[in-house]
């Protein structure tokens, strides 16, 4: 039975900038758009508070309680809620209210750009092994250590590490220090292990995109919100990386 309560779900997309209200029709009528699990249908409401909406099988968080920050964590800082020794965590440097987790991890002396949120759907998805967007890195090499053509191929490849091979990756040698690295997987501390995997050691680690995600511009030790482009984006992205 059609609920006749809540907003009309093309509305809800619209607000969430999914495009126009015809956009958004097209959308629901390309059976692209799920509630709770469902094909949505035209004329379909949805109750923001309580229901799921999914578009290409990706939640798109329409709770309006729902936050999204993106910051710039400096060295030092460490990416949990709560570090039981007292510690600073990159929680701390956004707003305490409402509760937010970070999405996945960056190490202590890892730099860049980290998503910080209250949606857990978005959080598992992002982390998901199988379905994780690209991550990528700007490394820092420790003296002068151009990389051979054959070390190059081997991180572009996947090298082994104690937890398995890593999936193939995008490397380019920017300077003689330095690389730039981009893979999906999220495994712990994976470029610093695959760079040492091939004989060189991490003088300094940044992530400078995540997905679609980036910002120059975004000082070490600041935050801001996503954009609802942004948001929208990334959920795109996130579409593409499950269907690989």
């Amino acid at each position: 039975m059609m609920n006749d309560e809540g907003e009309r779900l093309q509305k809800v997309l619209a607000a969430l900038g999914w495009g126009s209200r015809r956009i958004c029709e097209d959308l629901i009528a390309d059976e692209r758009v799920t509630v709770n699990g469902e094909v949505a249908v035209l004329g379909r409401r949805v109750d923001t508070l309580v229901d799921v909406i999914a578009v290409d099988g990706v939640p798109i968080g329409a709770r309006p309680d729902l936050v999204y920050y993106l910051l710039n964590k400096p060295r030092g800082v460490i990416s949990t809620a709560h570090d039981p020794q007292g510690r600073p965590t990159v929680v701390d440097m956004v707003p305490q209210s409402p509760r937010v987790f970070p999405v996945g991890r960056l190490d202590a002396d890892t730099e860049g750009l980290l998503l910080i949120t209250n949606d857990g759907d978005l959080t598992h998805f992002l982390t998901h092994p199988s379905k994780g967007v690209e991550k990528e890195y700007l490394v820092q090499l420790r003296g002068n250590p151009r990389l051979t053509e054959g070390q190059l191929r081997k991180l572009r490849d996947g090298v082994e590490l104690e937890d398995g091979p890593t999936a193939p990756a995008k490397v380019s040698q920017r300077s003689d220090t330095t690389l730039l690295i981009t893979i999906h997987e999220g495994r712990n501390r994976q470029v610093r292990r695959m760079c040492e995997a091939v004989g060189h050691e991490v003088e300094r680690l940044v992530r400078t995109r995540i997905g679609p995600i980036t910002d120059p511009k975004l000082r070490p030790g600041t935050w801001r919100e996503l954009s609802l482009a942004e948001r929208k984006a990334l959920i795109e992205a996130m579409s593409v990386a499950a269907r690989r």
